[in-house]
């Protein structure tokens, strides 16, 4: 399959998802990727990301398939891996991806973290899966990012200065889902 459209899935909290991060930013620059399509939205359920929200509404609003890349930012990327882990997709992109919740009240009321995670299944699921992270994470130890990277076998782009890249625009991202697209 073709690789079409890329979702932007947010992390919690991101309020207008427009003017949140580089999210806006990115989704006008891969609108401008020959035969590519975009969708960002407002999450429901924005706060507390709860699995049982967003996994449906991932399937039934923004209809992620097997011509789909799914970026997802923090929450968004705990929500891409879970969703690969029982359907098909062309690509996982996950930036300040982890594998617990982090002792938080409201990390682990999302339901992410209920359950080990399925590495072979989000593998046999995600024709491509590229990970971003960065050791100066404030809310994500480095190990946390290396255990995803590891039990995916992802292609990680390690940095050591981009916080939770909560920057206003993301280079990298793009040149990553214009090589994806050139792999369809």
């Amino acid at each position: 399959m073709p690789l079409k459209k890329a979702v932007i899935v947010p992390g919690n909290g991101a309020g207008d998802v427009e003017h949140c991060n580089w999210y806006g930013w990115a989704n006008k620059q891969i609108k401008k990727i020959p035969d590519m399509t975009c969708l960002l939205k407002n999450m429901p359920d924005p706060v507390t990301a709860r699995e049982s929200i967003w996994l449906p509404f991932m399937e039934n609003e923004l209809e992620c398939d097997e011509e789909t890349v799914i970026i997802g930012h923090s929450s968004g990327a705990a929500a891409a891996m879970r969703y690969a882990e029982t359907r098909k997709v062309f690509a996982i992109v996950l930036v300040g991806a982890y594998v617990s919740d982090l002792g938080d009240e409201n990390e682990r009321a999302s339901g992410y973290f209920s359950r080990p995670w399925q590495w072979d299944l989000i593998r046999g699921n995600a024709g491509h899966i590229v990970q971003f992270g960065s050791t100066d994470d404030p809310f994500l130890p480095w190990e946390e990012q290396e255990e995803v990277a590891k039990g995916l076998q992802a292609d990680l782009h390690k940095y050591c200065d981009r916080g939770h890249f909560m920057n206003s625009n993301f280079p990298e991202l793009i040149n990553i889902v214009k090589k994806l697209k050139e792999m369809d």
